[in-house]
């Protein structure tokens, strides 16, 4: 991805702060956009966007706001927005649904009309969820599949991706929906997450808790294959008329999660130390994509393997935390 597309492009992250969102916002300040940062935190510690805060117009505020999503979009007139913020851990959102359902869902009906009837803004990227499409009887899901979640965060992110869908349909908004597997990488704070509280256990010498049976099979992508995808799609929108369209990324390969932790141990340098508690509730048992299309469309491909992505994630959680 050449940087004559981005540059000088005024971009909105919503979400700027994530694990996603901030991987993404750095790659657009080195590509010499004019980025503008909405995320209802401020400025996380450890973070890969240190040292590059001073290049963000930032807005602090939550995305449930109808008032300050229009606001910021009145003020700074983004030319491309990705929608990234939301409540994206699956228990919390089985613990509180409610708030679950504000963030993703009134969030993006909120991003969404703010958005409508605004001619400077020519392409929007809602980040949905492998978890939008339910659970299916035949896999890999494909973006012709039924969205059908039935669990508080499966459901929001389908509705999330329908509501986007109909803003296209109905006002003509230039938008496009993202569905990814487990996106992992350097500066993910959620530790509930298998990936960073495996690494943290395995460095710290600590026993590693796995809330399933471990057999449950999911996607794992690293993060800047998936930044990748996000800014390939949203330069191409407009000119192969993709607009209201999803797209799947993922590498393709799906594991169990006891074959990903031992993997983890492993390039630790450790001996597997956990235990299966298997109390895992109102998840899916195994989810993962087919990325054809993007691959067709787009021309896009995952560079990182699931051992390469690990090494790098390892690396930087080594580095940077104090408990190694």
């Amino acid at each position: 991805m050449t940087s004559s597309y981005w540059r000088k492009r005024r971009v909105l992250v919503t979400g700027h702060e994530g694990l996603l969102g901030s991987w993404l916002t750095k790659a657009l300040i080195k590509q010499g956009s004019n980025l503008i940062g909405l995320d209802k935190v401020k400025a996380r510690q450890f973070s890969v966007l240190a040292g590059f805060r001073d290049k963000i117009k930032i807005a602090k505020g939550n995305v449930s706001s109808l008032t300050l999503v229009k606001k910021v979009i009145k003020r700074y007139k983004p030319q491309t927005i990705f929608h990234l913020a939301a409540q994206a851990i699956v228990g919390e959102a089985n613990k509180d649904p409610i708030e679950t359902f504000k963030s993703n869902i009134q969030g993006t009906w909120n991003l969404l009309e703010a958005a409508r009837g605004n001619d400077f803004i020519e392409s929007i990227v809602v980040a949905s969820s492998d978890k939008a499409y339910g659970v299916q009887e035949s896999l890999p899901y494909q973006e012709d599949s039924s969205l059908r979640g039935s669990h508080p965060y499966d459901v929001s992110k389908s509705c999330a991706d329908l509501l986007s869908y109909t803003y296209y349909n109905t006002y003509g908004l230039p938008v496009c929906m993202t569905r990814c597997g487990n996106i992992f990488g350097p500066g993910d704070h959620h530790f509930s997450r298998i990936v960073p509280d495996t690494v943290r256990k395995a460095l710290a010498g600590e026993t590693l808790l796995i809330r399933s049976d471990g057999k449950f099979t999911r996607d794992y992508i690293y993060v800047k294959d998936v930044v990748e995808g996000y800014l390939l799609l949203a330069s191409k929108m407009k000119k192969l008329g993709l607009y209201g369209q999803a797209f799947n990324f993922s590498n393709e390969k799906p594991v169990s999660v006891l074959k990903l932790v031992s993997a983890i141990y492993k390039l630790c340098g450790q001996e597997s130390n956990y235990k299966i508690v298997n109390q895992a509730k109102a998840e899916i048992r195994d989810q993962y994509l087919s990325s054809q299309k993007a691959k067709k469309i787009l021309g896009w491909r995952a560079k990182y393997n699931l051992e390469r992505g690990l090494q790098k994630t390892i690396k930087w959680y080594t580095k940077v935390y104090s408990f190694v």
